[in-house]
């Protein structure tokens, strides 16, 4: 609500500077420095005024030609043709409609910064009427430059990193949801092909099953494997990490520098590095299988039935062993950043609570489950919600055991390029890189960032509710 009320105080007073302005100001609704140049503010004027000769430059060079194609996003198809004067093949003057996609979103950007510049120098134009009318000082250019060193520095601060905000992040977002209701696609790649406006044609197909499309049967065993691999993966790492953390801090514990330089080798090593050794480590024909192969190990699984082969026992190859082997890797290069959250959270506990459990006769489980884990939960509750969300979008530990290992044995999961251990994140990376499936990517995109956001607003609306933080006083 508060926002909604700054909107409409900022639009007041954009009025207010219309209704009571002079015609100086109320010139500089066309010309935007007049205002400033009237009261002597010349250097800011012309400035001004320079700004919106190049936004009026832009309307007919760069927003108007391609704002015109927005609607279709090209017609003109990429094409050599003869040149009977140079007697040479060139190209026409094709459409790309990924760049008018692109620049029609920019042309759009700058429409919407365009009209809150103006709104902001009426209303400046119209403070600086209202201190010469009262006779007060009216900053030189000099003034302003140096107020943008002082007591406006935090302006001079965001503005670059604001506007790169918008140019890399604002702007590719909002043609990634563009694109999910496009047709683009390896079959309509620019310039040789065109793509379009389909609408929700896209959404349907990946929430529904059909003979031409499969993405419906594949998305729900995708986002039903991401959510559980969400919760085991953070989970898993949560608990026993605290419960490492314990253990290495006991004061009965001995060796705990050993212990401390055992969980840190899989810090010191790049993650990327440690995940692919173990990838050949367990796969088919890796050194794991040859010693259990060895062992007997293998033949006694393949007796038993739990393995389809006795050559191999499929690590990453079956999805009823891959899962659960991702998850204990995981579990194995997740714990040491849990246990050193946890050692420091468990250092300063007061010990005075702990004591005076003791002395009312809790046991070491009591005292845990009462004073030790709701200490942690109300430091760590934002670092676990931060971790579900991470683990949604873990592409490195799915993607690097199981890329040019796993094959999925599932046509239909095959036919919309996922598998039983892809997340929602892989998948969406297999179909931009091995079919160029762009549409469906971005609707995949879309919906992870809405199962995220879902995720984050009920669970810090759920920790900010009451103050937590008496009962640790």
């Amino acid at each position: 609500m508060r926002a909604f009320s700054s909107i409409g105080e900022f639009f007041a007073g954009t009025a207010e500077a219309f209704r009571k302005g002079d015609v100086w100001t109320r010139l500089s609704a066309l010309i935007c420095g007049s205002g400033f140049i009237a009261r002597g503010q010349i250097v800011k004027g012309v400035l001004k005024t320079l700004v919106e000769a190049f936004i009026i430059y832009l309307i007919p060079t760069f927003m108007v030609p391609n704002l015109s194609k927005f609607g279709t996003l090209g017609t003109v198809v990429a094409q050599k043709t003869f040149d009977p004067v140079t007697r040479k093949n060139v190209w026409n003057d094709y459409d790309n409609s990924f760049l008018i996609l692109l620049f029609s979103v920019m042309s759009m950007a700058v429409i919407v910064v365009a009209v809150i510049l103006w709104m902001k120098n009426m209303r400046a134009a119209y403070e600086v009427q209202k201190l010469q009318e009262s006779g007060r000082h009216v900053n030189s250019f000099r003034d302003d430059v140096s107020a943008l060193f002082n007591k406006r520095f935090h302006i001079t601060l965001l503005s670059l990193p604001t506007l790169g905000v918008l140019l890399f992040i604002i702007i590719p977002l909002i043609v990634m949801i563009l694109i999910a209701f496009t047709n683009y696609d390896h079959d309509h790649l620019p310039p040789n092909a065109l793509f379009t406006w389909v609408g929700f044609n896209n959404f349907r197909s990946l929430f529904s099953m059909s003979a031409e499309s499969s993405f419906g049967y594949s998305f729900t065993r995708v986002l039903a494997w991401t959510l559980t691999w969400a919760v085991l993966a953070t989970f898993s790492c949560f608990i026993l990490g605290i419960l490492m953390a314990m253990f290495i801090n006991n004061k009965n514990t001995l060796g705990k520098r050993f212990w401390h330089t055992c969980f840190m080798v899989t810090m010191a090593v790049p993650q990327f590095v440690s995940l692919l050794l173990v990838r050949n480590f367990f796969a088919n024909q890796g050194i794991v299988n040859t010693l259990c192969k060895n062992a007997g190990i293998t033949d006694w699984l393949f007796n038993i039935g739990a393995i389809p082969t006795a050559n191999y026992i499929p690590f990453l190859t079956n999805p009823n062993w891959a899962r659960p082997m991702i998850l204990l890797i995981n579990i194995w290069v997740g714990i040491p950043y849990q246990m050193l959250i946890a050692t420091g959270i468990l250092m300063n506990i007061p010990a005075d609570l702990t004591e005076a459990a003791r002395i009312d006769g809790a046991n070491a489980w009591q005292s845990f489950w009462h004073i030790t884990m709701p200490y942690i939960m109300f430091v760590m509750g934002p670092s676990l919600v931060n971790s579900v969300v991470a683990n949604i979008n873990n592409f490195n530990v799915i993607y690097l055991l199981s890329h040019d290992v796993y094959v999925t044995q599932d046509q239909l999961m095959a036919n919309s390029n996922s598998s039983e251990v892809d997340l929602l994140i892989t998948w969406l990376f297999g179909l931009t890189q091995d079919r160029q499936n762009y549409k469906m990517a971005s609707v995949i995109g879309i919906l992870v960032f809405v199962v995220c956001a879902i995720i984050t607003l009920v669970a810090f609306n759920r920790m900010i509710k009451g103050d937590k933080e008496e009962n640790f006083q």
